[in-house]
């Protein structure tokens, strides 16, 4: 695990911009953390960064957003509201974990049940410096991504 400190929103997205850059088809990342932490604004850098133009919104109450005019597909998901996991399955969520896209998932600790074997979690805290957030990979992907991004050698640690 590694963490960041962002001392303001344009930092935090700055960083998911910075990510875009090597994320891949079928990529999963997981946004943990209260109301107002960063992840949405994370978001809207991975946009920025994969060339999205239209304006990034929460979908709290429509539950994704879809957007398919950058690099590649985005599927963003808040799944807050969800009771259970049966919702995610109603909505199809196969179709996005496993698709063309990038799924970023605000609130995915709901429905860790229902993870890819690999993938990234991005918890985000408020901290008397600004926003921490804190990446947790798993699977070599991840790790590779996440060490390209903050220069955090994995191989190293094991």
């Amino acid at each position: 695990m590694v963490c960041l400190i962002t001392k303001n929103p344009e930092e935090t997205e700055y960083i998911g911009q910075r990510m875009a850059k090597f994320l891949r088809p079928g990529d999963f990342i997981s946004l943990n953390g209260e109301l107002g932490a960063g992840k949405t604004v994370f978001v809207k850098g991975v946009a920025k960064g994969m060339g999205v133009e239209e304006n990034i919104t929460s979908p709290t109450f429509t539950i994704i957003h879809e957007y398919h005019d950058g690099r590649l597909p985005i599927y963003h998901l808040d799944v807050y509201r969800l009771n259970s996991i049966n919702e995610m399955e109603e909505l199809g969520y196969e179709e996005y974990f496993y698709g063309k896209g990038i799924t970023l998932v605000e609130w995915g600790n709901l429905i860790v049940d229902i993870f890819p074997s690999e993938f990234l979690v991005l918890e985000f805290k408020q901290n008397p410096e600004g926003r921490e957030i804190c990446f947790y990979p798993r699977g070599e992907h991840y790790e590779r991504l996440v060490e390209e991004l903050t220069g955090y050698d994995y191989t190293k640690h094991r």
